[in-house]
């Protein structure tokens, strides 16, 4: 965000001035009550629960002409009271965000350029690269001679992003390829 010299001088001139009422007793809490409504006004609300971890704490969604205008901590919920975690309070950002990428993206090796692929080519170059290295590195027998099936070469980081059902297929579907070493980076 680009902010001008005089932007920046009224935004904090506006700062300085709500500091100052504030200090003089002046209860600001109406106008961020309205200012909140504002945002949700004709909004449909709907109770929905955070995917993040097994706590499964209710969020109220507020949707406006088919788009997530609002995400916030259901006050009813008797575990968390209306609070989120980090996680859970950046939820909308998940679904609802300018910085997030919506095509797939390639940089081939040695190079310094991103080149916009489609889904077809990328997850075909995925299947291709996945099947080469388990193939060239698949173990059978351990050095006893015992059958372990598995694949060593492989690794799996989860995201904190997955939600518990994510990580159950990621999990599920890595097992099934023999991968071994997998973990999930979970905390906040």
């Amino acid at each position: 965000m680009k902010v001008s010299r005089r932007g920046f001088i009224k935004i904090a001139g506006a700062g300085a001035a709500t500091l100052t009422l504030t200090q003089l007793g002046l209860d600001l809490s109406p106008a961020q009550a309205y200012a909140a409504g504002l945002k949700i006004e004709g909004s449909k609300e709907v109770i929905s629960i955070c995917p993040f971890c097994s706590c499964g704490c209710n969020t109220l969604v507020h949707v406006k002409d088919g788009k997530i205008v609002n995400i916030e901590g259901d006050p009813d919920y008797p575990i968390s009271a209306g609070g989120l975690c980090a996680k859970g309070a950046a939820l909308r950002s998940l679904h609802v965000s300018e910085n997030r990428l919506t095509k797939p993206l390639y940089r081939a090796p040695g190079s310094d350029k991103w080149v916009e692929k489609d889904w077809d080519w990328m997850l075909d170059r995925i299947a291709k690269k996945v099947k080469e290295t388990r193939d060239k590195d698949y173990v059978f027998k351990n050095k006893d001679g015992l059958e372990v099936n598995r694949w060593e070469s492989g690794f799996c980081l989860g995201s904190s992003q997955m939600s518990n059902e994510e990580c159950a297929v990621a999990h599920q579907s890595l097992r099934s390829l023999g991968v071994v070493h997998m973990d999930h980076q979970a905390r906040v």
